[in-house]
């Protein structure tokens, strides 16, 4: 269940053959990268059709629902914002090669912010702006800022330069980027699970990043965010899979510090889409019961590993329905992505993004 460092891992994606587009003969002398970069600025040479362009960067999936729930979202995006052209970037090197290597489903070429970055550089688009699809401004989040950082300093040395002190480059920020974001999405939150919390305490799984990886300190949003709330009903809780003293554990026991020990529990991703957290962390069937010992062992950091949410609160005492966490348009497994009125939230976002100045010249004056 421990969430794997993905950034080891991208040296070794980005040396591994993997085809993302139909290449000719001629391309067997570039290196990935170079095949990566001309797939993508063949993509933006056919499809630029404004002088405006807004990009979309998740961390990535390989679940055919995520891939629907961002499908229409880069359709919301384009019908809410008629005068850009709209892009989905992921950031993760090894969703993108697993995603070309069709896992789970259909093979879909997905590429790094850098590279669309450069692109739009080429075909100089006069207005760039970046929008993040994280929910906390974490580690996943600082790479976004980075490929900017990269982007407006011209890591490429190719780009020309009064175009480079010229465009307008704006960032959207995530979900709960502030405190009081984290007080929009609780009553967001809210208009969509009041149901559930009406019949048992509704329960938010979140990704949190582990100490050394909380980037900006924003895993204090996911308190923020509970603390919100529970000021609409004491039955709402937030934990997560990556953020110490979060886990469902301790969720668990801050539920039977306020009385709830038993009765009905439901469980839902606090994730832009669901993919592999949502199904299997979430809503799978792994299960580290012990039959002799009747109980779970925790891990070092107070976690019980190899077992889901469900499972697990089902083993402490509480009643699931499996129905809930079954495929198809009711239930619970649905990415944040998946609900308009937070969708919204994102285009908001987009609506007020920041412009930065990242830009420096190659050519500084002595």
């Amino acid at each position: 269940m421990k969430t794997i460092k993905y950034f080891m891992m991208a040296a070794v994606a980005l040396m591994t053959a993997m085809s993302f587009s139909a290449c000719s003969d001629d391309d067997e002398s570039l290196s990935n990268m170079e095949k990566y970069q001309r797939a993508v600025d063949d993509t933006v040479k056919k499809q630029k059709k404004n002088d405006k362009v807004i990009l979309l960067v998740a961390f990535g999936s390989t679940w055919q629902q995520a891939y629907d729930a961002f499908d229409n979202t880069v359709g919301e995006y384009k019908k809410k914002f008629p005068g850009y052209d709209v892009y989905l970037s992921f950031s993760s090197a090894i969703c993108i090669n697993r995603a070309a290597a069709g896992e789970n489903t259909y093979k879909r070429s997905f590429y790094e912010p850098k590279y669309w970055l450069e692109s739009f550089g080429r075909v100089q688009y006069h207005e760039i702006i970046v929008q993040s699809l994280q929910v906390i401004p974490g580690e996943e989040f600082s790479r976004v800022v980075n490929a900017m950082k990269d982007f407006g300093n011209n890591v490429n040395g190719d780009l020309d330069d009064t175009y480079m002190s010229q465009v307008t480059l704006k960032l959207g920020m995530p979900l709960m980027y502030t405190e009081d974001d984290a007080t929009i999405l609780a009553s967001a939150l809210d208009v969509n699970f009041s149901n559930y919390a009406a019949e048992g305490a509704m329960l938010f799984m979140g990704h949190g990043n582990p100490d050394e990886y909380d980037t900006y300190k924003a895993n204090v949003r996911y308190d923020q965010l509970e603390t919100a709330l529970q000021t609409i009903s004491p039955k709402y809780f937030v934990g997560t899979v990556d953020m110490k003293e979060n886990f469902k554990v301790q969720v668990r026991k801050r539920m039977q510090d306020a009385g709830m020990t038993s009765g009905k529990v439901f469980c839902a991703p606090l994730m832009s889409i669901a993919g592999d957290h949502a199904h299997n962390d979430m809503a799978g069937n792994d299960d580290a019961w012990d039959m002799d010992t009747a109980s779970f062992e925790e891990n070092e950091d107070g976690e019980v590993e190899d077992t889901s949410w469900k499972r697990y609160f089902l083993r402490s005492g509480y009643e699931i329905d499996e129905t809930d966490y079954t495929d198809g348009e009711e239930g619970l497994v649905h990415g944040l992505l998946e609900y308009t009125n937070i969708l919204n939230i994102y285009i908001q976002h987009t609506k007020d993004a920041e412009v930065v100045d990242y830009y420096h010249s190659m050519y500084p004056e002595e």
